[in-house]
């Protein structure tokens, strides 16, 4: 599988390429229905034998189960090259005045035993609200973690093009973490060129609006009460935007079905969507998330796949102009 590096300003990570296309944890978690540590252990291991080198995950996904997982697959993997990404923030009211030095450190220490590393490879902040990302001193309580080798760089998670500009204004900030997929396609206005001048790491995640992209629901398709997809349609747990790109759940089956209508043959729907983020300028690393080993065999074969080419491009902007640009572009 091809490897990219996560940007050039943190020396860690320049020196570490990752697997263009990583693995999203937040099902690991039970986040989108339950799931079984040998389900998840068999997702892992499927990975890393497809060539996946980065998993991300978040103290918040399963209130930790995600990181602890994660954690002991690593230590029975020992020789496995892998880099891990967590996030911090939301364990707290989402408050800026949550956001300080002394919860940092509780936050890190925590994502330190979970995972059993003494110094994590990235931390991100977990979409935070807008005023963190101006806050000079959330930046120099990040800095000192990685001084002391708590941690060996930083990133931000975000919402929002602006939260991704803001942040990219602190040389510190080594990677941001953005949804990006062909129903989302703001980032690729101003921020991926901003991120390939500054050199800092593209780490796009929801890359298949929340299986939308993957071609398979229907208008009828249901999901379990403590799936995101049920409880968050309408941003009532957390951002609208992080269930089906922001829209209505029939608009995106029916935008989905167009675009599985011309996915090349020999290539998945949820393939070449994958493949699609790859080929946008600035991207490091693609986290779909995978719920058995033959997704993540599937999703991690998209890293090899043949380029997908103008026409299609093309077509999938119209369709993006079509479902989605009027309906969410000014909100993200």
């Amino acid at each position: 599988m091809e490897q990219r590096t996560l940007g050039t300003r943190s020396p860690a990570l320049a020196s570490t390429p990752v697997s263009v296309i990583g693995l999203g944890t937040w099902q690991l978690g039970g986040d989108w229905g339950d799931v079984s540590e040998k389900e998840a252990f068999g997702v892992l291991d499927a990975s890393i034998q497809a060539g996946v080198t980065f998993f991300d995950t978040a103290d918040v996904y399963g209130d930790g189960r995600s990181e602890t997982t994660i954690g002991r697959f690593r230590r029975s993997n020992e020789d496995a090259p892998l880099t891990i990404a967590t996030k911090m923030g939301r364990r707290e009211e989402q408050m800026p005045s949550n956001y300080t030095r002394r919860n940092f450190i509780d936050w890190v220490d925590r994502s330190r035993r979970n995972l059993g590393m003494d110094t994590l490879d990235l931390v991100q902040l977990h979409c935070p609200p807008t005023a963190v990302f101006k806050d000079a001193t959330v930046y120099d309580a990040l800095d000192e973690l990685v001084e002391r080798q708590m941690i060996a760089a930083y990133g931000v998670s975000v919402e929002t093009a602006g939260q991704a500009l803001e942040a990219m204004e602190h040389d510190g900030v080594a990677t941001v973490q953005i949804i990006l997929n062909a129903f989302r396609m703001k980032p690729l206005d101003e921020v991926l060129p901003a991120a390939v001048e500054a050199g800092v790491g593209i780490i796009a995640r929801v890359p298949l609006a929340s299986g939308l992209l993957s071609g398979k629901y229907t208008e009828e398709t249901q999901f379990a009460p403590n799936d995101h997809r049920s409880f968050n349609r309408h941003g009532e747990a957390f951002d609208q935007g992080e269930t089906f790109s922001g829209v209505d759940f029939e608009t995106g089956v029916e935008a989905a079905r167009a675009f599985a209508a011309f996915t090349p043959e020999g290539m998945s729907t949820s393939q070449a969507a994958l493949k699609w983020i790859v080929e946008q300028p600035g991207v490091s690393t693609v986290i779909p998330g995978a719920r058995n080993p033959e997704q993540a065999r599937a999703n991690a074969e998209a890293g090899s796949a043949f380029d997908l080419g103008e026409e299609f491009h093309d077509r999938t902007e119209r369709l993006y102009d079509r479902y989605f640009r009027n309906a969410v572009h000014g909100r993200w």
